[in-house]
């Protein structure tokens, strides 16, 4: 086992063979695509499982998405968190949107090269999509009393998973200024409490329940 299959496994050890080879194969296809396409900057590629692909599946910490859960996420990128959550939950169907072109260029090509059935890459505006999903994830692309509005009508009413639908957004620093613009309940959870490498140290899972899913 690699030095990567073993950091992945050691916090996620119910992987599949298939599961660990697909997060082995991430960092080759990304620096390829990156070459290409810039969308990850290369003092971040160094750090590439730490920064993103670790960084993505701490929302799988706090929540282990049910099979048939849809999941929206929102300014994906490059496909974060997106395509590793994807990797780690297969029977979940997620749709990448963002804005720009060339970013979902380089996500449709990494979820083909991995073989990723469950992933829809999408470029949009999140205000244009009119499906519902259960979650919608992101990681920090705005502050949330921008977000908040994006989201409105995209949570479905039925719950299928441990927590009611809503957002779980990727933030680092201080969020409680920041969630208190909104007046809406949040739980925070701090990844330090589940991975020991130092960058974790500030980064945070943001839960919110969708209190409105009429």
């Amino acid at each position: 086992m690699s030095s990567t299959s073993a950091l992945i496994a050691s916090y996620f050890p119910d992987l599949t063979a298939k599961q660990l080879q697909q997060f082995e194969q991430l960092e080759a296809v990304y620096q390829d695509w990156n070459a290409k396409i810039n969308v990850i900057s290369r003092k971040d590629m160094d750090q590439f499982y730490i920064h993103h692909v670790l960084h993505s599946l701490g929302i799988a910490k706090v929540l282990q998405f049910q099979p048939g859960t849809k999941v929206l996420d929102i300014g994906t990128g490059g496909g974060f968190p997106g395509i590793p959550l994807a990797i780690l939950f297969p029977d979940t169907h997620f749709h990448l949107v963002d804005s720009i072109g060339k970013k979902i260029t380089v996500v449709k090509e990494v979820a083909k090269a991995l073989k990723l059935t469950n992933v829809e890459a999408q470029q949009a505006r999140a205000e244009s999509l009119v499906r519902k999903y259960d979650f919608v994830v992101s990681r920090a692309v705005t502050r949330m009393i921008q977000f908040y509005p994006w989201v409105k009508g995209k949570i479905k009413k039925e719950d299928i998973n441990d927590y009611p639908n809503g957002i779980l957004y990727l933030k680092g620093g201080d969020v409680d200024e920041e969630m208190e613009e909104t007046g809406k309940s949040y739980v925070c959870y701090h990844l330090e409490d589940y991975f020991n490498e130092e960058f974790f140290q500030t980064k945070k899972v943001v839960y919110m329940p969708w209190e409105d899913k009429r």
